[in-house]
């Protein structure tokens, strides 16, 4: 296996890896869903700045090293150029699911003064974590991919 190769897929596995576990998290805590409305929006808010800060540059390198990955995984064979190929276009999905579901709906949520929430600000929030659920499973599904094509690329 060439070096660059092997550069770029562990580059990919570690920001994929981090992306997927970081939403999966949201995934994984109910308890942060039974905060009353205040301090819901103030956490959600929060990760707003926090999420809008980390996840550009970690997603975009993870884009960058996931396609050097599928490139370079040509000559790996169908099935290893696949998985990293499906690795690609799973972590794509989930940014333009972020950008046309999410992010709207987190500037909505920027926009309340959490001591004076709109009357449908549990509907938001729902679809919210509707749209965050699915983005989770397409990002596990990517790490997915990627560990996969690890494991099989015996060359």
């Amino acid at each position: 296996m060439s070096v660059a190769l092997t550069a770029s897929r562990t580059v990919a596995l570690l920001l994929v890896g981090l992306y997927a576990g970081g939403v999966l998290f949201a995934v994984l805590a109910p308890s942060v869903g039974g905060l009353p409305g205040a301090a819901y929006v103030r956490y959600w808010q929060a990760l707003n700045v926090d999420y809008g800060r980390a996840m550009p540059p970690l997603l975009l390198t993870g884009i960058a090293a996931t396609a050097v990955t599928s490139a370079l995984s040509w000559p790996r064979g169908w099935l290893v150029l696949g998985l990293s190929s499906a690795a690609l276009l799973l972590v794509i999905l989930t940014v333009a699911l972020t950008l046309a579901g999410l992010e709207p709906l987190n500037r909505v949520a920027d926009s309340w003064n959490p001591d004076k929430l709109p009357a449908d600000w549990h509907e938001i929030r729902q679809r919210w974590l509707n749209l965050h659920l699915v983005r989770a499973v397409l990002a596990v599904a990517a790490f997915a991919c990627l560990i996969t094509a690890q494991a099989v690329d015996h060359g």
